[in-house]
């Protein structure tokens, strides 16, 4: 007997379950109004019923549905059927990080760079429109059957501190996991608290392990905060001592010796990729141990180590013979205790109902500047603080707050704002000499931004390369800031003047004062008297390099030419075998009894000497005497 599959919103049909996790079940659904594959998380139950959660969680759903990145799974819609609460969200065909870990064991470093750069490019857009995962993780990371990586649970983790606890295993040893320390100690987070998480995920993709385990969440987040991890070189030694520096700096305790942002995270693993220096400096260790019975003092803050646990890590420190730290290890266990019942009374509005405080909504202040931010909350009766970070954002302006804007929160109690003071300035590469491509792979690598050059002639860098930048060398600059290059666009081009007709020596002198290289070539010309220019090549009017030659073509007067032998020929022979040859022909006649009537009997110049081409040939033609005197005519036949 068949069942019909259940349909949520009218629209999502549930086709099979494709994974569990801490606080969800996972479907692969069909959307029937966009027909396509998606997957929906329905809520645990015991998690829809505390209303409190799932306003939070559908807030933060919001925040992460507005995130449209290629390396984000993006969620399409939020809803609630007969109690049940839902995501829908982009289906990946692929795996989890995590599987492939299990399934493979340590990845090469060139691949885990490669996945890594993806990661940090996703936290990186999220961090700029003030959204923190929290809990960046294998299992988070989706790699599908293209090799395409995708982050999903964005802002998730914000919501499910508000119902875990440490005390939980499964999902929340494996996010204990990858907590960065100030997750461990109940600190609020920032983008940097993903950078600690993902240089723990980097660390086990090359190890095939996490560097910290335990047998449960408190030793694990213990181990976060005061142990430092064994480097992965120690591990697998296999891994190139730049890919160990890039996790140890993105794994530092401090989050001050961290890199500042996932962007810069990011361009640390893209130079590893392509073979270059990393600015991966390994933070020095911690200076002294804190015992740890200080992290009692974590409870009650974002991801915080519950007071329930405490005692766990207490009985873990190594035994003392003495009966003072047996009393110190009860008053640590009595003080959590106390703190634990205060919390869940507040929890419970059992100190709110006899103090009336009163829950105000907190305005949201992100892109306004710091003094306006602060005077509306004050207004509102909140506490201001502010914390001044290097950030994409302009200078004095808020781009993050906590508690987030739309949230209660108690009047009197206070709230942080993250100021940005600009980006992170860093000094500009020297680039000046290398080719255009060269200069503006450094550039995009050290973090900046090249727009297209400027174009310049020089008489002394070839063409293409980097003549000058703006900003200078050394100068410092924030990171996404311009610099712009002068590349070199060959030699200035010059206009070749018209020479036709200007006498040689003249000709050459105009074009050598130009910058012109200058060859001469003689040719013989009919119309342009000799020693004369008859023309240039490149012809006059055009264009060419500085340096370039131009040939002088300089008349060496009319062609000389074989002028034919036509004595013995009839007039009309003679004259047309001179014509042909390119001559003209003058005839003159003489008077004479001994020659044949009508034959050539003469000529000048003689047949088989040089004469120029169009200059004349007289020739000498015999008539009958019709006298006894001898008399010679002429005429000239062109």
């Amino acid at each position: 007997m068949s069942t019909t599959p259940p349909v949520y919103s009218g629209r999502y049909v549930i086709v099979r379950q494709i994974a569990r996790g801490g606080m969800a079940e996972v479907y692969l659904a069909r959307d029937q109004l966009l027909d396509r594959p998606v997957a929906l998380k329905m809520l645990f139950p015991e998690l829809s019923t505390d209303r409190s959660f799932v306003e939070r969680f559908r807030r933060e759903a919001q925040a992460a549905a507005n995130l449209s990145h290629p390396n984000i799974v993006s969620v399409y819609d939020w809803g609630e059927e007969d109690g049940a609460y839902y995501i829908v969200m982009e289906f990946v065909d692929g795996r989890p990080l995590s599987h492939i870990i299990r399934a493979e064991g340590s990845l090469l470093p060139d691949r885990a760079a490669d996945i890594g750069a993806d990661v940090a490019a996703a936290l990186a857009f999220a961090h700029r429109n003030g959204v923190v995962h929290r809990d960046v993780k294998p299992g988070n990371v989706l790699i599908d059957i293209d090799g395409h990586v995708k982050v999903t649970d964005f802002g998730i983790a914000r919501a499910a501190s508000a119902a875990e606890n440490l005390t939980q295993t499964g999902a929340v040893m494996g996010t204990a996991t990858y907590f960065s320390p100030e997750q461990a100690q109940g600190y609020g987070v920032d983008a940097r608290s993903d950078v600690y998480s993902l240089g723990v995920v980097l660390y086990e993709m090359v190890t095939g392990r996490p560097p910290f385990t335990g047998d449960n969440p408190v030793t694990v987040a213990y181990k976060h905060v005061r142990e430092e991890p064994v480097p992965p070189r120690q591990i697998n030694p296999a891994i190139p001592p730049a890919f160990e520096a890039i996790v140890m700096q993105a794994m530092a305790k401090d989050p001050d010796l961290r890199y500042a942002s996932a962007d810069e995270l990011r361009a640390d693993l893209m130079r590893f990729r392509q073979g270059r220096q990393v600015a991966a400096v390994p933070p020095p260790p911690p200076t002294a141990a804190v015992p740890r019975t200080e992290m009692v003092g974590a409870v009650g803050g974002t991801q915080a180590i519950p007071a329930t646990a405490v005692g766990t890590a207490v009985a873990e420190a190594p035994a003392r013979r003495h009966t003072g730290a047996y009393v110190v290890v009860l008053l640590a266990m009595l003080a959590a205790l106390a703190v634990m019942l205060f919390l869940l009374g507040r929890t419970l509005g059992v100190f709110n109902s006899s103090s009336g405080t009163k829950q105000v909504v907190v305005p949201n202040e992100i892109g306004k500047t710091a003094d306006a931010a602060q005077a509306e909350l004050e207004g509102q009766g909140f506490k201001v603080e502010r914390k001044l970070e290097n950030n994409q954002a302009d200078a004095n302006t808020v781009f993050d707050q906590d508690p987030k804007g739309g949230v209660k929160a108690d009047k009197g109690s206070v709230v942080t704002l993250h100021v940005s003071q600009g980006e992170a300035q860093v000094r500009v590469p020297n680039v000046v000499g290398q080719t255009e491509q060269e200069a503006t792979d450094a550039l995009t690598g050290a973090g900046f931004n090249v727009p297209a050059p400027i174009q310049q002639p020089s008489d002394t860098v070839p063409q293409g390369r980097v003549m000058a930048q703006d900003p200078k060398a050394g100068t410092p600059a924030a990171k996404g800031s311009n610099v712009v290059l002068t590349v070199s666009s060959g030699k200035p081009q010059v206009a070749i003047p018209n020479e036709a007709g200007k006498d040689a020596t003249d000709a050459a002198a105009e074009l050598g004062g130009l910058g012109f290289q200058v060859k001469t070539t003689k040719q013989a010309s009919a119309s342009v008297p000799e020693g004369k220019v008859i023309g240039t090549d490149p012809p006059g009017g055009s264009q060419a390099a500085k340096g370039s030659t131009v040939n002088l073509i300089v008349s060496s007067g009319p062609q000389q030419v074989a002028v034919p032998d036509v004595v013995g020929q009839t007039q009309d022979q003679a004259t047309k075998n001179l014509q042909a040859a390119g001559f003209q022909v003058k005839v003159q006649t003489k008077t004479s009894a001994s020659d044949p009537d009508g034959r050539v009997t003469d000529q000048s110049p003689a047949g088989g000497s040089q004469a120029p081409q169009g200059s004349t040939v007289t020739i000498t033609v015999a008539k009958n005497p019709t006298s006894s005197s001898s008399t010679t005519t002429s005429s000239t036949t062109p």
